[in-house]
């Protein structure tokens, strides 16, 4: 199992992104990772630790200050378009990045390709009762409601990929009674009881660091983001620093800017475990739409 990863990602690149590496396959001989950066920077790093990883080249990164489309189409060498080439060639099974979201996911949509009309940063969000997937997190701050039923659709699948059964999907809302919330989340609750998914209804938004209602909560990028921002600041436990970019074609996990190395080792972790799972094989079954 071969996972690309971006050398240049992330706020304490390149060591961090090295150590994690070096983490993941010591605690994992199954997995191999493939550094993609520059390998004049990678080889020092490596040497200087006594240890070998395979490097394929790519020599520019694309920053937080930058227009992620117009950077990653920009910069052909960049090293988030460069991971998910891998992944498209079939040289690599997955992706990792603890880069800039908007890039991560702009070099996946761009070389990869989508398998919904809208992808969606999903965060597993541990709790007392089991874990909850939350999307969207991050990836878009507008919507609509078909989009929303996409987030659904695919949250399930990725629940059950993570071994619940039968997820149950809620609308994240101010109320939990029918008819809450602004005319995006009254159409999104209609379209999202005929969907093909265990609609439980609205839930709020303690219900998601607590869990218990529902084991997949869809909404908005922007609420998403500021909700898990908020789960962050106030939760006593460290949250997992790692999402998964859903909708993308191929197996794409995006971790906090601010990761070290056990927070990169663990992103390979869960790309490796996905990937496992079959999940790409499950959504695209589940979307009915056919490999690349």
């Amino acid at each position: 199992m071969r996972v690309a990863l971006d050398l240049l990602g992330g706020d304490h690149a390149p060591d961090a992104v090295i150590d994690g590496a070096l983490l993941a396959v010591d605690r994992d001989p199954a997995v191999e990772v493939v550094l993609v950066g520059p390998p004049a920077v990678a080889a020092a790093l490596l040497a200087a630790r006594g240890r070998s990883l395979p490097v394929v080249a790519a020599r520019e990164s694309v920053g937080m200050d930058e227009d992620p489309a117009r950077g990653v189409r920009a910069k052909r060498d960049a090293t988030v378009r460069t991971i998910h080439a891998l992944v498209r060639s079939g040289s690599c099974d997955a992706a990792v990045s603890v880069g800039p979201t908007g890039a991560v996911l702009a070099g996946a949509v761009l070389t990869l390709g989508r398998i919904s009309s809208r992808p969606a940063v999903a965060v597993v969000v541990p709790t007392a009762a089991g874990p909850v997937v939350l999307l969207d997190a991050g990836a878009t701050s507008e919507t609509t409601p078909e989009q929303l039923v996409s987030h659904a659709v695919l949250g399930t699948a990725y629940a059950q990929a993570l071994g619940t059964a039968h997820p149950r999907v809620g609308l994240l809302n101010v109320g939990t009674e029918p008819g809450k919330g602004d005319q995006l989340r009254k159409d999104a609750f209609a379209l999202l009881e005929r969907a093909p998914v265990r609609f439980v209804g609205n839930v709020e938004g303690h219900d998601v660091p607590r869990g218990g209602p529902a084991d997949v909560v869809v909404t908005d990028g922007f609420t998403g983001n500021v909700l898990l921002k908020a789960i962050e600041g106030a939760s006593t436990q460290d949250l997992p620093r790692s999402a998964l970019l859903l909708g993308v074609d191929g197996i794409t996990v995006v971790g906090h800017g601010a990761s070290d190395g056990e927070d990169v080792a663990a992103c390979v972790a869960h790309a490796a475990r996905l990937v496992g799972e079959g999940l790409l094989e499950r959504l695209r079954a589940t979307l009915n739409v056919g490999a690349a």
